[in-house]
């Protein structure tokens, strides 16, 4: 049985403090572009090693660098002049019993198809180079992936906590609207590049939205602040109908642009996203594996996208911490909000961490000594099944946050 260390807070959600800060980096976004790649990369490498040596072997594609490209946006449409260079570095095995993995046209691959999939506009073959800066790894961290029990590769702490605040669902919400196919049939100029940041004062929620239009789609200046309005004006309806607690939210979109100083003035692109040449991008930077950046709660500064997902805590501990926490949330009465810590020691087995912490609230009656040992069982019966999750990372990577917006 796992050691679970407890800790009690006074019952209530994050609507008690006075303020939070949240931001959603949406899928068109250089940190988001970079992290969805290099997660479609593990999946790739790590079912081809099955295939080839029916496991997973070493690697972490978890490094990676999106230089943006060079374009001249235009109202009815500009051109590309320069391409995207992703650059791809940390470890993969090469080789195994003799047999050569083709690493690089398995780490390619994987990276048009993400992009054909989640940006429509971006043609890999004209617009994406990929630079593969992949080398082996030490033999001390590649001997792990031989032995009958899978050991921690690093020691590394995840964090995860349920359920989401308002705030947090509503800036999620926010971003994957904005890219519905609804929303994208109303307003075909909408690119997939929109980043959402969110400031609660009380109960009132403003947000700041960043949206790359694509010029194609966009004849004028004129036609450019209508669709703006007209999106500002649909994501304002969605957003009041989602409200439970909050008295008012404000929306607020490309707050840069200046009227009457052309296509220079507005957020115009060509293919939809500032990586086409406005703005670099790097796993890690964006998104934890909620979906959200909130620095109001515990964070983990791990970029959990490309590592590996049988031996790597940075990434299996960040997911498996999220799982717990809702797990708790959903069985364990009266627990209304839960925030779990498990940190791993490198040579350990990955279903026992070196150490976990669960922060529960509770409500002023509740008998914790009740509550502990009902967390403690959550936590174990989440440890006993963690093949489960590392095959679905495997299979499928990180889950994606589901919400009500699409």
């Amino acid at each position: 049985m796992q050691s679970v260390r407890m800790e009690v807070v006074p019952s209530g959600t994050a609507m008690q403090t006075q303020f939070e800060y949240v931001e959603r980096k949406g899928i068109g976004h250089p940190d988001t572009i970079c992290d969805g790649v290099m997660e479609a990369m593990a999946v790739a490498l790590a079912q081809e090693y099955v295939r080839t040596a029916g496991r997973v072997l070493h690697f972490n594609v978890d490094k990676g660098l999106l230089v943006a490209g060079q374009t001249d946006p235009r109202f009815g449409g500009g051109r590309v002049l320069e391409p995207m260079r992703l650059y791809v570095g940390d470890r993969a095995t090469r080789a195994f019993d003799g047999t050569i993995i083709p690493v690089g046209d398995v780490i390619e691959q994987a990276a048009r198809e993400w992009l054909q999939t989640h940006l429509p506009r971006v043609d890999p073959a004209k617009h994406l180079i990929v630079i593969d800066e992949l080398q082996p790894g030490s033999a001390e961290l590649a001997a792990i992936y031989a032995q009958s029990t899978i050991t921690a590769n690093d020691t590394s702490v995840g964090v995860g906590y349920a359920p989401l605040s308002e705030t947090e669902r509503l800036v999620l919400e926010a971003e994957q609207f904005l890219n519905s196919t609804q929303v994208k049939a109303e307003l075909p100029a909408i690119g997939e590049d929109i980043k959402v940041m969110g400031v609660r004062r009380d109960r009132s929620l403003a947000l700041t939205v960043a949206m790359a239009l694509v010029d194609a789609h966009v004849a004028s200046e004129t036609a450019y602040f209508d669709c703006k309005q007209q999106a500002g004006e649909l994501l304002q309806d969605f957003l009041s109908s989602k409200m439970a607690e909050l008295d008012a939210v404000e929306v607020e979109i490309n707050t840069l642009d200046r009227r009457g100083a052309g296509a220079e003035g507005v957020y115009l692109t060509v293919l939809g996203t500032s990586a086409e040449n406005a703005d670099s991008g790097q796993v890690g930077r964006g998104n934890r594996v909620n979906g959200l950046i909130t620095p109001c709660r515990p964070m983990s500064l791990e970029a959990a996208a490309g590592k590996n997902p049988v031996s790597h805590v940075g990434k299996i501990y960040n997911v498996l911490a999220f799982h717990i926490a809702q797990r708790i949330v959903d069985q364990v009465e009266p627990v209304d909000a839960a925030s779990v810590w498990l940190c791993s020691r490198i040579g350990y087995p990955v279903d026992r961490p070196w150490s976990v912490t669960v922060q529960v609230a509770l409500p002023p009656d509740a008998d914790a000594a009740e509550i502990e040992p009902l967390v403690a069982r959550v936590v174990d019966e989440r440890l006993d099944h963690l093949a489960d999750l590392t095959d679905q990372l495997i299979t499928q990577g990180i889950p994606t946050p589901a919400t009500s917006a699409t």
